[in-house]
């Protein structure tokens, strides 16, 4: 939503213009041609009438819906900062509409004793007027994939964590039959990588399936891969405690190519060091 809000107020004056011109060629009548105006309009998304002392006075009208209960609710908290221009015309900031759940505007004309209440949806008005570029079938798809891919993610994630809970317990009521040090440290590499799958799987899910986003934060981008190599590099840093140890007790002979295995570990995690800092060094601080 940050993106869509955004790209408002960079054209606010622009878009502001376009829908006091809207409401002002729209016919008067606004509640009887409420359904051909949100056919013909489709960023309207509700209207409805509210007198003077800020009663409301007809339903609330959506494309679906005529919702009848809310009439003469007061409604004079929303007209607390209501400052009409010369043409009686009121042009909300953003905000997240509490039904639709999109971000939204609330233009209000106040016409013969009446103020005409008109949600707008953010997201098809800047599509209408070639703002942003946002494709509704697309998004579905979309979200659905991501769904799908972290969904198997966490499946795979709970199997390895599950194997290396297996192996640990198997290896606790056969400590005589087994190396315990390998099966140890097998056990902790497999429950160390479901955690970097799963953790991968939740970042997929919050940033690409809950939250709606039509540019994708490079920043959020590094996170999600910083975060699942911080976790491939612990795992890898303990296949190679466990292979130094193994041949430190077995046969010191190969200890060079433990060596070479340490020296590769390290290199990774500089190189992640240094990928974190390329990151902060590039990324505004007002987005830090």
């Amino acid at each position: 939503m940050k993106e869509v809000i955004n790209a408002y107020r960079t054209q606010k004056i622009n878009v502001d213009s376009f829908l006091k011109t809207l409401i002002k060629s729209l016919p008067k009548e606004y509640i009887k041609s409420a359904s051909f105006l949100m056919q013909r309009h489709r960023y309207i998304q509700l209207m409805y009438g509210v007198d003077e002392t800020f009663q409301q006075i007809t339903p609330v009208i959506s494309k679906k819906e005529q919702d009848i209960t809310q009439i003469g609710s007061d409604k004079g908290h929303y007209f607390v900062k209501l400052q009409l221009d010369e043409d009686n015309i009121y042009v909300s900031n953003p905000y997240i509409h509490h039904k639709t759940g999109k971000a939204s505007l609330s233009v209000v004309h106040f016409v013969d004793s009446t103020y005409y209440i008109f949600d707008i949806n953010l997201i098809y008005l800047l599509e209408d007027l070639k703002l942003i570029e946002y494709n509704t079938l697309h998004d579905k798809i979309k979200r659905m994939v991501y769904f799908f891919g972290s969904l198997l993610l966490s499946f795979v994630a709970v199997a390895l964590m599950a194997y290396g809970g297996f192996v640990f317990f198997t290896l606790m009521f056969s400590l005589q039959n087994s190396d315990f040090l390998h099966d140890i440290f097998r056990s902790i590499i497999s429950i160390t990588l479901g955690l970097a799958i799963y953790d991968l799987a939740k970042q997929i899910f919050e940033h690409e399936v809950i939250y709606e986003s039509f540019h994708q934060s490079e920043n959020k981008q590094y996170k999600v891969l910083g975060k699942f190599l911080i976790a491939i590099i612990i795992a890898l840093s303990i296949e190679t405690l466990m292979v130094v140890f193994k041949i430190a007790l077995e046969d010191t002979s190969k200890m060079l190519s433990a060596f070479y295995l340490l020296i590769g570990t390290t290199i990774m995690l500089v190189g992640l060091g240094y990928f974190y800092k390329t990151v902060q060094e590039s990324t505004p601080k007002d987005e830090c």
